[in-house]
């Protein structure tokens, strides 16, 4: 048990019988609670795989279910951070306990979120938690879920100033995506990767997401002398900033156009390259998942969660450092120039109605690459 806060406690889940000899036992964690906070604390139930009756703990128990080693959707999110906020303003001695079930990932993801909330920054909060809950100062340390925290501090505003009221929360609206192409650049010891695409699916009611699949397949690899029988693509994409990340002067900003590489141009047969592109582009719309496998059947090798409001141009592009539970054999696929490479269409609905580029040449900056 961590105190993030005098008012924000982190544990793990408080376990009956087994699993109480490796987790925070069940009747020890109400004795403490009781002992401390009788009467002024509530339990904030993060798992989806576990639950425990909550008149262990006087009935003040909300259930914020989240996948292990996943992320949340962002109307969920909204909704904790204003019951947690609810609550502890109801009295100054009152405490939100929160945990899931080793009571360090999804655990600080929703205390980082709820920090923020209070006015911290992103990088702050999650540093306040891997300070205060681990001894190796890791705290957070799934890239998606760093992602998420990230995600929820842009969606905040404080017109009132930080610490002088409640900030303002504009989620962005619900954006739909088509999935074009997957590619995976500098990838070694392998020439094939499947995947499965998955959104969370919202449940009239329920306030869990389930995962449902939208889309498999394969990446195999591009050899020399592979072409498509169509013309290559380019789409013009609207970005909110420029290179440097500062936005524009201008109210109307200039298209940029995104060159969706094609198998012609030679940068990617410098390295081995793995390639999936969809004949018929997959829309996907909120929060996304994405598995890579080293088997049609099990062999996870790595994932990334993203929402599709927040792709501001027509590439996502993951190093190794931005993957989740890349392990020893998903490692050894990653080359010193390794990328995962998702190419979506158009970024708004004006690109449809820009006219169809066919007919430039970039063959010159291809080949300065």
């Amino acid at each position: 048990m961590s105190y993030i806060t005098d008012r924000v406690l982190a544990m793990s889940f408080p376990a009956e019988r087994m699993r109480a000899m490796y987790r925070n036992p069940l009747w020890q964690v109400k004795s403490v609670l009781d002992m401390r906070h009788g009467g002024h604390y509530k339990v904030y139930n993060l798992c989806i795989e576990q639950s425990y009756d909550p008149s262990h703990f006087h009935s003040r128990v909300e259930a914020f279910p989240v996948d292990d080693n996943h992320v949340p959707a962002l109307p969920m999110i909204k909704l904790f951070c204003e019951n947690v906020d609810s609550w502890l303003f109801q009295d100054p001695k009152n405490l939100a306990v929160i945990h899931c079930m080793a009571g360090k990932g999804r655990t600080g993801l929703m205390v980082c979120v709820y920090l923020v909330y209070c006015g911290m920054t992103a990088e702050d909060a999650l540093q306040l938690y891997a300070s205060k809950r681990t001894t190796n100062n890791q705290g957070v340390s799934i890239p998606s879920q760093r992602r998420y925290v990230q995600y929820w501090a842009s969606a905040l505003s404080f017109p009132r100033g930080i610490n002088n009221g409640l900030p303002d929360v504009n989620l962005p609206p619900s954006c739909s995506r088509e999935l074009r192409r997957i590619r995976l650049y500098d990838i070694v010891n392998t020439d094939f990767v499947f995947f499965v695409v998955s959104e969370l699916q919202e449940i009239p009611g329920q306030l869990y997401r389930p995962s449902v699949e939208v889309a498999k397949g394969s990446c195999r690899q591009v050899r020399q002398g592979y072409h498509r029988t169509y013309s290559p693509r380019y789409y013009i994409s609207f970005v909110e900033d420029d290179e440097d990340g500062k936005t524009s002067d201008s109210d109307h900003q200039e298209p940029h156009v995104v060159v969706q590489m094609d198998t012609e141009s030679s940068i990617i047969y410098q390295k081995t390259c793995l390639d999936h592109y969809f004949e018929k582009p997959v829309e996907l719309s909120g929060d996304i998942r994405i598995i890579f496998y080293e088997k049609m059947i099990g062999g996870r090798l790595f994932y990334i969660c993203f929402n599709t409001s927040f792709i501001k141009n027509s590439l996502l592009q993951f190093t190794p450092g931005d993957l989740d539970k890349l392990g020893k054999r998903g490692r050894l696929m990653c080359g010193p120039s390794f990328c995962l490479e998702l190419t979506f269409g158009p970024a708004n609905s004006k690109c449809s109605e820009l006219p169809f580029v066919s007919n430039v040449d970039f063959s010159d900056g291809l080949e300065e690459m």
